[in-house]
C-alpha cells in the first residue's frame, strides 16, 4: 500500500469520524426533547434518527405537521418544543383570533383564550374565528369551539372574565408565553406587570385603523413596556376601533406576525422583536423596524431596585376603562345636557333650534337625522371666524319668530362624548358675540337614540 492509499484512507477515517459526532450530537438533542416520554436511551449512533421522531410523535402528528417539520430551523426539536409549551392570549378578538388559530393548527401544548366579552355583529369583519350562529356567546368559549374543530389534540382553556389585579397574576404564572391581544391601556398595563412579577416573555401588538405595532417585552433580559412607557398617555388621546375604526384585514396581518413571534420563542428558535418595534402601515403598505430603548435602570416595574407590585387600580392609573367599550366622558354639567326624549319633545313641539353633528364625515355619511347642520368637530376646534359668521346667520334664521325667547342650539355626536368637547367651544365662541344663549349636547347621542327613540335609525 503505498502512501496515497493511506493518506485516502486516512481521510476516509476523517470524515466517518465526522459523521458520527455529527450524529451523536443529533441524537444527544433528540433523547432531551425526548426524555419527558421515559423513552429507552439509544447508545447506537447509527440507530435510524426517524426511529426516535416516530416514537416522540405520533404517526398522525408527524402527518399533520410535516410542512413545518422539515423546515431545518424548525425540525422535530422545533414541534417537540412546542407540543410542550403552554400559551395565554388575552383578547379574543381582531388580534387574538389569528393569534390563537396559528398557534392552535402549528401544534402548541396548551392554549388559554382569555376575553370577558360576547360576541357582537360588528366584531365579525375582523375577528374570524367568531360567526353569526355565536352572537351573545362569550368569545373565548366562541374560539375554543372553532378551534377544536382544527385541532382537537390542543389542550383549549377558556377564560370568561375580566382580567384584574387580583386574578392576572395567578392566570399568567401557568403559562410559558403571553400575547396580548388587549385593546385598552389598563389591561397592558396590567399584562406588563404581571408578567414582569412572573417573569414570563410578552408578545404584544396592537392595531388602529390602518396600522399597527409589535414589539416583544421582557425576553432574555429585554426592556418591557413600562421601560418605553412609563406613564399612561392621557385617556382624551386613546382612541379605540370603535371611535377611530379599524379595516379588518390590519389585525388579522399584525395578529399572524404576532404568532409568528409567539411559535418562535415557544419553540425556542428566538424572536427577532426583542428590542425592535414593528411598524405597519397598512395605506401605504410598508413596514418599518424600529430600535426601541434598552430597559431603564430606574424602571417602576422591572429594575433591579424596583419594589413593584402589581397595582391595584389600573383604571384609575390609566385614567380610562379596562375595556375597549367607548368611555363616557363627564364634561358638563346636567343642566348643560339634554336626553335623547328631551330632544324627542322639542322636535314634537316643534321649537325652533339648530341641530349640529360634530361627527366626522363618515360616520355623517353613514346616517343622520333630518333637519342637521353638520360641522365636524375638527373644524371646530380651529375654532376660525367662518365658522362664527355660519353660526350667526343660523341663529338669525330662527330668531324671526318673536316667540323664541332663547336661541337653543343643540349638539350631537355618536355617543355623546364629542359633542360635550363642542359644546365648551360653542361657548368660547360667546365671548366672540356669538350668542348662543341655550347650547346643550344630547346624552348617549345617536345611538341612544336609536336604541330609546327610533329601533330602526342606524347602528354602528
Amino acid at each position: 500500500m503505498d502512501s496515497a492509499d493511506i493518506k485516502s484512507l486516512r481521510e476516509d477515517i476523517r470524515r466517518k469520524d465526522e459523521e458520527i459526532q455529527n450524529l451523536r450530537k443529533k441524537l444527544a438533542a433528540l433523547q432531551e426533547a425526548c426524555s419527558s416520554s421515559a423513552l429507552p436511551v439509544l447508545h447506537d449512533p447509527f440507530e435510524n434518527l426517524s426511529t426516535i421522531a416516530k416514537n416522540c410523535l405520533s404517526n398522525p402528528d408527524i402527518l399533520r405537521y410535516s410542512r413545518q417539520l422539515v423546515l431545518p430551523e424548525f425540525g422535530v426539536k422545533g414541534q417537540l418544543n412546542l407540543s410542550k409549551s403552554s400559551v395565554l392570549v388575552v383578547g379574543c378578538g381582531g388580534l387574538g383570533c389569528p393569534v390563537a388559530q396559528y398557534l392552535a393548527a402549528s401544534g402548541i401544548g396548551r392554549l388559554g383564550l382569555l376575553d370577558y366579552d360576547v360576541v357582537e355583529r360588528s366584531n365579525l369583519h375582523r375577528q374570524v374565528l367568531h360567526s353569526e350562529s355565536k352572537e351573545g356567546m362569550s368569545k373565548s368559549i366562541s374560539v375554543v369551539e372553532t378551534l377544536r374543530k382544527l385541532n382537537s389534540s390542543v389542550n383549549y382553556v377558556p377564560y370568561h372574565v375580566i382580567l384584574n389585579p387580583e386574578n392576572a397574576l395567578h392566570i399568567i404564572q401557568q403559562y410559558d408565553v403571553i400575547a396580548d391581544c388587549s385593546d385598552n391601556v389598563p389591561t397592558r398595563y396590567l399584562v406588563n406587570d404581571a408578567c414582569v412579577v412572573a417573569g414570563k416573555p410578552l408578545v404584544s401588538a396592537s392595531a388602529l385603523r390602518w396600522e399597527g405595532q409589535l414589539t416583544v417585552y421582557n425576553y432574555q433580559g429585554g426592556p418591557c413596556y413600562r421601560c418605553l412607557f412609563p406613564k399612561p398617555p392621557p385617556s382624551e388621546t386613546v382612541t379605540n376601533c370603535a371611535d377611530g375604526g379599524v379595516l379588518g384585514v390590519v389585525p388579522g396581518i399584525v395578529g399572524c406576525i404576532q404568532a409568528l413571534e409567539v411559535l418562535k420563542i415557544a419553540s425556542e428558535i428566538g424572536t427577532s422583536y426583542d428590542g425592535i418595534m414593528l411598524m405597519y402601515d397598512a395605506l401605504d403598505g410598508r413596514f418599518r423596524n424600529i430600535k426601541i430603548r434598552t430597559k431603564k435602570a430606574d424602571c417602576a416595574a422591572c429594575s433591579i431596585n424596583s419594589d413593584a407590585v402589581i397595582l391595584k387600580d389600573y383604571e384609575t392609573f390609566c385614567g380610562s376603562s379596562a375595556s375597549d367599550k367607548c368611555r363616557s366622558l363627564n364634561l358638563l354639567s346636567s343642566e348643560e345636557r339634554i336626553s335623547v326624549q328631551d330632544y324627542k319633545k322639542i322636535l314634537d313641539e316643534q321649537i325652533p333650534h339648530i341641530l349640529i353633528d360634530v361627527r366626522p364625515q363618515p360616520e355623517f355619511d353613514i346616517c343622520q337625522l333630518p333637519h342637521t347642520v353638520h360641522i365636524p368637530l375638527s373644524r371646530l376646534e380651529e375654532k376660525s371666524d367662518k365658522w362664527i359668521h355660519f353660526l350667526r346667520a343660523k341663529i338669525a334664521e330662527i330668531n324671526h319668530d318673536e316667540k323664541v325667547s332663547k336661541k337653543k342650539v343643540i349638539v350631537i355626536c355618536k355617543l355623546g362624548n364629542d359633542s360635550q368637547k363642542a359644546v365648551k367651544i360653542l361657548q368660547e365662541l360667546s365671548g366672540k358675540e356669538v350668542d348662543l344663549l341655550d347650547t346643550k349636547d344630547v346624552q348617549g347621542g345617536l345611538m341612544a337614540w336609536a336604541a330609546k327613540i327610533d329601533s330602526t335609525f342606524p347602528q354602528y
